[in-house]
């Protein structure tokens, strides 16, 4: 096989029949980005890459009703690993799958042909590639029913205090073997908060490698009897949970992005993607912050961006591209997004991000002036007067916004667009009526 060249079906029955894989997991999303997955046995591969294998979607969250259940997983042979956490003999190996319709064509409500139709329009306006490298944050806990934390370890901590440091050299090295290259990993600013860094890569990789990553750090904390948490806002006192995601354009194998005659290193096309992302920060936060919980994350003060702006240098703005000056380091003018959260769906979050970024692009957006001014100490009136936005507070304000979205029909098409604001419509309804306990302790001793 030529370097580079990705893996052939028959070259993966190989790999089956020589490292005695018993089981093949077939993994897919649903709308939410939940993985689902369900297993055949090796023998059944051949036929699995011929002609997929059927499956009743009805009960996959946002899928076709049980009328249009009948689905179709396709397996990606590109996406082949042998699951660490499974015994070595009689083992267990997983493939990412296409979501099909019995015709075999697309089905709509997959995540992954959502971001495949991004990366189509991103081809067809003369880009070769969208990388992106995204940053998980996550806690680990003693268990799932409490936020009782294993340490008081700080930001980038390597001591005692930092009883995680095993379970994430652990996580790291089956990352690796999952074919997920990770750059960095260290403690996170909370107590019991951790950070794994993922490398730049192809968008539809990355994504896959973001479902990867959760499932794999999930299993590996269970494996020390901890439970670690992907929820954007699990401490109120502490920093939320963020997935910084570093995002670059590229043309004929170039950088598309940079150009170090512009004063802040950006190429023309590369100010106007970071202008479609502020144009549509906020039509598009239901899909990069798509739980009630996110709300809690996106607030003053806990380093998370509430305001729609870029920087260089500030990171309390929702948009930064680093300063990457040096000669020769051209190549490494980013744009490093803030807001998304590692509980969203990695495909139709980069799929919606990479739409807003060509539709400035397209349009022409023109780039304001970056506010390198810690945004949290502006007065309101000054915020105002500089022509910088919030982002939605809650999820219910967030879904009205995408509900009204042309940008965010266009990404998802009309049946995964109509489900979507459907389910998160639903979701706040469901919240915004609970009595919670901290009113419970604060008015009905009083009222």
């Amino acid at each position: 096989m030529a370097e580079h060249e990705p893996p052939s079906a028959q070259e993966i029955l190989g790999r089956v029949e020589r490292e005695d894989v018993r089981f093949v997991r077939l993994w897919f999303t649903d709308v939410l980005g939940q993985l689902k997955s369900f297993s055949i046995n090796a023998r059944q591969l051949a036929d699995a890459f011929e002609d997929g294998i059927g499956f009743d979607g009805s009960s996959i969250t946002g899928f076709n009703p049980i009328e249009e259940s009948d689905m179709v997983a396709m397996p990606d042979p590109t996406t082949f690993a042998i699951l660490p956490w499974r015994p070595e003999a009689a083992g267990v190996a997983r493939l990412f799958c296409d979501v099909l319709t019995p015709e075999r064509t697309p089905y709509e409500g997959d995540p992954r042909h959502v971001l495949r139709r991004a990366l189509e329009r991103m081809r067809a306006m003369g880009f070769d590639s969208f990388d992106i490298a995204p940053e998980l944050e996550y806690f680990l806990f003693r268990d799932n029913r409490s936020t009782e934390g294993l340490d008081e370890g700080g930001y980038f901590d390597l001591t005692t205090l930092d009883a995680g440091s095993d379970v994430r050299r652990d996580t790291v090295l089956a990352l690796e073997r999952l074919g997920v290259d990770v750059e960095s990993s260290h403690h996170e600013s909370g107590p019991s908060q951790h950070e794994i860094d993922l490398a730049p890569a192809p968008a539809l990789k990355v994504a896959d490698d973001c479902v990867t990553a959760r499932i794999t750090v999930k299993e590996v904390a269970m494996h020390y009897g901890w439970h670690a948490t992907f929820m954007p806002k699990p401490l109120h006192d502490q920093n939320g949970s963020g997935m910084h995601a570093h995002l670059s354009l590229s043309r004929d194998g170039r950088n598309a992005f940079a150009d170090e005659r512009d004063p802040f290193g950006l190429s023309p096309e590369g100010r106007a993607f970071v202008a479609g992302q502020l144009r549509h920060a906020r039509e598009l936060s239901a899909l990069f912050a798509q739980w009630v919980n996110s709300y809690k994350r996106l607030v003053p003060g806990f380093e998370a961006p509430t305001y729609v702006a870029w920087s260089r240098r500030n990171r309390s703005a929702l948009a930064r591209v680093p300063l990457e000056r040096a000669p020769g380091r051209e190549h490494q003018t980013r744009l490093e997004l803030r807001c998304p959260d590692p509980a969203a769906n990695p495909y139709l979050t980069f799929a919606a991000v990479l739409q807003a970024g060509l539709e400035g692009i397209d349009r022409g957006y023109e780039l304001p002036e970056p506010m390198e001014r810690n945004l949290y100490h502006l007065a309101p009136g000054d915020r105002r007067r500089a022509g910088i936005e919030e982002l939605p507070e809650t999820l219910g304000e967030a879904i009205e916004l995408t509900a009204s979205s042309e940008l965010v029909l266009r990404t998802l098409g009309e049946h995964m667009f109509n489900r979507y604001v459907e389910i998160k419509r639903r979701e706040w309804e469901d919240y915004r009526v609970q009595v919670t306990q901290w009113e419970l302790e604060r008015h009905l001793p009083v009222l």
